[in-house]
């Protein structure tokens, strides 16, 4: 069992910041994702893409912007299940609840902050016949250990920046690596594509465009794939095929936990906390929804904030919390380091 004092379900931008506005006031976090890496869409979806509404930043690559809040919560020392969703939820009588994920591990916590963006994330499967056979046994949807592709022979399908980052790091690993893409133009960051071309130059990448996997092959486990390449129909002997065509959002079973949902969103009280009909449950982030609700991450972060400070407030009936700069303050973290700026020195001046 996980014991934490804020569970939140979603490491994308907004469940990551919440650590941060936790940790100030000393509540310890712990997060869920159905992802194998923090980052939600930024990290799976468009790493590379520059973001522009982050204060502070004229432009911030959504991947740099993961890195930054991995690195501004580290010292709060959160917890993760990773790579697992929550499942069911259990409210005590002590009203705290038991979260279980869908692989079975336990997470009792004294308050529940849902950050799921737009939902748990499923993967676009191709329409190829029999995929459902072969997923686990050379189908992967995703790269969560790269090991997994060491010396064997690698096929992924898509035009997107996971593809061509996936290409140019498996190519290391793989003894190797072909992308196909339907189209003979890609989009994703520049260099991305630049470094797929160079690879290509130095046959550690075969690219095949414009081409659509039609069909797999193999008694017990994935020995080949079909592929159609302009009318024409060739097959290709591979270990593994990876398909990265993006994410569908789903609420997934958090939409039978008894929320109010409106519109796949999940209704809250924005004129105070961010709570949901059910205390203890709070959600923030792009899954929520209330009267001029505005899907930016600058909004997640707003709405982590205050939610914090009421789950302050319940867990420690009658004790004021007095609200501080950090440029007063200072930081206080869970590992012992403290943050804090320089002491001002009063000197006369002569």
């Amino acid at each position: 069992m996980i014991e934490t004092d804020i569970l939140i379900i979603g490491a994308g931008p907004t469940g990551l910041f919440t650590v941060f506005e936790a940790g100030l006031l000393k509540l310890k976090c712990h997060i869920i994702d159905g992802l194998p890496q923090p980052g939600g869409q930024l990290t799976e979806l468009y790493p590379k893409k520059p973001i522009f509404d982050i204060p502070g930043y004229p432009s911030v690559l959504a991947g740099d912007l993961v890195d930054n809040l991995m690195e501004q919560i580290k010292q709060f020392q959160p917890g993760f299940t990773l790579n697992e969703t929550a499942e069911t939820i259990q409210k005590l009588e002590d009203g705290t609840f038991i979260v279980t994920s869908n692989k079975g591990t336990e997470h009792h916590a004294k308050a529940v902050a849902i950050a799921g963006g737009l939902g748990s994330f499923e993967p676009r499967k191709p329409l190829i016949e029999d995929i459902e056979f072969y997923e686990d046994k050379g189908v992967e949807y995703f790269v969560k250990d790269p090991e997994l592709f060491r010396d064997k022979k690698i096929v992924i399908a898509g035009g997107g920046d996971s593809a061509l980052d996936w290409s140019v790091f498996l190519a290391d690993v793989a003894s190797e690596v072909t992308l196909i893409h339907r189209r003979n133009e890609f989009r994703g960051a520049l260099d991305s594509v630049e470094k797929v071309q160079e690879l290509k130059h130095v046959g550690k990448i075969h690219l095949i465009t414009p081409a659509e996997v039609v069909g797999l092959n193999g008694a017990e486990r994935l020995e080949s794939i079909d592929i159609d390449e302009n009318g024409a129909h060739r097959n290709i002997k591979t270990d593994y095929f990876i398909p990265l065509f993006g994410l569908t959002p789903k609420l997934g079973a958090i939409a039978h936990w008894g929320l109010e949902i409106e519109k796949n969103a999940i209704k809250v009280n924005n004129a105070l906390d961010y709570q949901t009909n059910i205390e203890g449950i709070y959600a923030i982030g792009d899954v929520n929804t209330y009267p001029g609700k505005l899907k930016l991450i600058l909004c997640g972060f707003h709405e982590a904030t205050l939610m914090c400070q009421s789950v302050y407030n319940k867990l420690n009936p009658g004790k004021k919390y007095v609200l501080k700069y950090t440029t007063v303050s200072g930081i206080d973290g869970f590992d012992g380091t403290r943050k804090e700026a320089e002491k001002q020195v009063v000197k006369a001046i002569d």
